[in-house]
């Protein structure tokens, strides 16, 4: 599976109609998109914690988006939908990190070894 994760805050002087778009844009990438099996969003969460403190970037936003393989990523990416949600994101965001992972589910040895093996 590839997981695409979306860190993100945005400008502290969008308006309620920059905010309503993004939040169209997002939902119409994600809902419409074939190759997104499933995605979660959410709001960062402070508990006290020592990384709470240490983080050198503050994200307030994360999307993570999961895809069956490496070739449904691409499409994904390709897809106009993404392309003009990446448009308005980078225009509306203070700053944000986008990055891919190639991922398992609950095969923790598995993995490891995989990365081991592959030599990252």
């Amino acid at each position: 599976m590839m997981t695409h994760v979306v860190l993100f805050t945005p400008r502290g002087d969008l308006g309620e109609a920059e905010v309503a778009r993004l939040s169209t844009a997002l939902a119409a990438a994600l809902d419409g998109i074939p190759s997104v099996r499933r995605y979660q969003v959410g709001r960062r969460v402070r508990l006290g914690t020592a990384y709470d403190q240490a983080a050198p970037l503050d994200f307030s936003y994360l999307v993570v988006v999961e895809i069956d393989d490496r070739d449904g990523l691409v499409a994904y990416l390709r897809h106009p939908l993404h392309e003009a949600l990446g448009a308005l994101f980078y225009e509306t965001s203070a700053i944000a990190l986008a990055s891919d992972f190639d991922t398992v589910d609950r095969d923790v040895q598995s993995a490891v070894a995989r990365w081991r093996r592959d030599g990252s």
